[in-house]
Parts: structure tokens; sequence; C-alpha cells
């Protein structure tokens, strides 16, 4: 979310504090914004009477979204639900006129949802909310996710969600409403990778980007003869079973519906599906290169959300892959930077009280 804010090409953005439970991540941001995220539990901090709180325009997060996966969804004692609570703390004692707030699509509709927007209307913001694809603004990959976006100003909805900036050119020309006037297609695999030479060895490389991060894995024979026998764009584990049937794993076979991205290659002329935290095991996803015997490295699918090759990772591989898979995409992040920018035009500014109603 940082990396978009700061490559607006519109307003400024600076940052001022950040915090993230995990290590590796807060490496991450402190390496390229500056050293001022630090590492804890967001709770644990709101205690801290010694803490101090600086004043913001903005707070921009992605409370841990787990509790709300349709892996968890029956799980709603999962207190992972629960941590819009201190983002929204922070929001209120950083006297922010703005929140950005991201989590799975399937937040919006719930309760929780419901009670998010009551909170935050107690403390005086008006509140929107809508999923967004990252392909209809310029990120190669089909991921769907759900913003609210709060604001002290004047009622968010006059401007989210942005017009959308690029269009599938199998479902029309982009001259639809809710589409930018310059609508381009959207952006593929082949674009965001296809310069990228075979990957070599299987660790992080001591090079420059974009080489650095972009090794492989040492797959097994059995793995190998798999990823063969679906040699086509678009092959998955249907194909697997249908060609190779020798090759195809029981549970997959028994399985006779759903999970059609499983084992599968992704296309060069459209663009990836949602690359999550485990985008090297193909068995999760579709996550085989279109044409190599292989799965995507750690470049590609950092390309695939959008990352510039100088954005500087910490961690080992596995911390630098869920980095990768967790983030909002930057590009996407840069139209939520618009929205922001148009929403802090309004002029005579001021804060309510807590309680009072958002004009606008």
């Amino acid at each position: 979310m940082t990396e978009g804010f700061l490559r607006y090409p519109g307003r400024r953005f600076h940052p001022l504090w950040a915090v993230d439970s995990d290590e590796a991540a807060a490496a991450t941001y402190n390496a390229n914004f500056g050293p001022h995220c630090r590492v804890g539990d967001i709770v644990g901090i709101l205690q801290d009477p010694n803490i101090q709180w600086p004043e913001a325009e903005v707070v921009i997060g992605g409370p841990p979204c787990q509790g709300f996966s349709l892996l968890n969804k029956l799980r709603s004692s999962d207190p992972r639900r629960h941590l819009w609570s201190p983002f929204l703390d922070v929001v209120e004692k950083s006297r922010a006129f703005i929140f950005v707030m991201e989590n799975v699509p399937q937040l919006l509709g719930t309760q929780e949802c419901q009670s998010i927007i009551s909170r935050a209307e107690e403390i005086g913001f008006r509140v929107t909310a809508a999923k967004l694809s990252a392909a209809d603004y310029g990120v190669p990959q089909t991921r769907v996710r759900a913003f609210l976006v709060g604001s002290r100003l004047t009622n968010p909805s006059s401007v989210f969600p942005p017009p959308k900036t690029h269009f599938d050119p199998r479902m029309g020309t982009g001259d639809s409403p809710g589409y930018s006037p310059r609508a381009e297609p959207w952006n593929t695999v082949q674009k965001a990778i296809g310069d990228l030479p075979p990957p070599v060895g299987t660790e992080i490389r001591d090079t420059d980007p974009p080489l650095d991060l972009h090794f492989g894995r040492n797959p097994t024979l059995k793995s190998r003869a798999r990823y063969r026998a679906i040699p086509e764009q678009g092959m998955n584990r249907f194909d697997l079973q249908r060609r190779a049937p020798e090759l195809t794993p029981d549970c997959w076979i028994r399985k006779k519906s759903g999970g059609t991205d499983l084992f599968g290659r992704l296309w060069w002329d459209r663009p990836a599906f949602t690359i999550r935290t485990e985008f090297f095991k193909p068995e999760k996803g579709r996550y085989l290169h279109p044409e190599q015997h292989r799965p995507l490295t750690h470049r590609e699918a950092a390309r695939l959300q959008s990352f510039p090759d100088d954005f500087v990772f910490h961690g080992s591989k596995i911390e630098i892959a869920r980095q990768i898979g967790n983030a909002v995409p930057p590009l996407l992040a840069q139209k939520l930077a618009s929205v922001v920018d148009r929403l802090l035009e309004r002029p005579n500014r001021r804060i309510p009280e807590p309680g009072a109603a958002a004009t606008g």
C-alpha cells in the first residue's frame, strides 16, 4: 500500500509511522520507506502509554483477513476477525481525515463489516466500500479485494470506486460506464514477465535485480514429469488426469469438481490468477509458467503483483513469498491514492468531535 501511495504521481504522500507483527515485513518496509515501522502486536502497542502518536491526514492498512477467508468461514470466533478495531483506534489517535482499509472480498456484507462501518461513523467518518479487481487498474493479475474508504471531509462515494483504467478485451472495449475514457486492455503475463530468462539456482542470488529473486526450485522427477504432461498454456489438473492418469494424485482423481486452477499453466495473453503466498507450489493454484516446465519464481510473482524491480525485499525465501502474496498490488494502491488525493482537495478541513456526523 505504501509503495503505491509514494509512487502516486500527484500529491506527495509522506509516511510517518507503521507497525507490523512480522519482523521480515517490517524490515522490508524500513528498507524502502524509512525507519519508522516498528515490530509488534498493535493491541499491545496501543496500550503503551509511552507511544507518541503522530498526527496524520491518512491511515492505510490491511488488518489480517484470514478470519474471513473461505477456508475459515465457519470460524466466527477467530480473533483475527476483530483486528479492525485497533486499526480504527490508530485512525482516531492520529486524528486522520481519511482511512483506507483492505481485506478479502468475503468481508463485505457480513455483520463484522457493518460493525466496522458503525464504529467509523461513531468517530465522525462516512464510509463506502467496494470490491476492486486489480486487473481493472493495470495489474497483470485478476486479484479481487475489498476496500473500505472512510472520510471526515465528504462522502467518499463521490470518488470511490475510481474509474477502471483497463478492461477485459474478451468482454468488450472499455467504453462502458465506470471506465476511464482512455481505458486500455488488461495487462498480461507476457508483458509482465516475458523478458525474463530461465531462472538460475534455487536460492536468492547476490546479483542485481531482477535476477536476484529469479531463482527456481528443485522438483522431484515425478513433478517434472507432471509439468511435461501438460505443456500447453491454460492446461490444469483435469488435463493431467486425461493425459497422464498414472501421474495424477489419487485425491485429484477422487475430486471430480472444483479447483480448476490447481496445477495449471498461465496464459501469456491474459493476466495471472491471484498470486497467493505459496505461488511457488503449483499444486496450490495456477502457478506454472506458460511454457517452461516449472512454477513461478519470486521475481515473476513480484512483477505479477506490479512491484517494480527496485523494490527491496528482506527475509528468507518463505518470508519474501509471504510478503509478495499478501501485498496490495502497488499499481492498485496508486489508484487508491488518487481517491485519497481527491478527498483531500476539500477546502476548510476540520476534524469533528468524536461522535459527530461527517459533513458533505
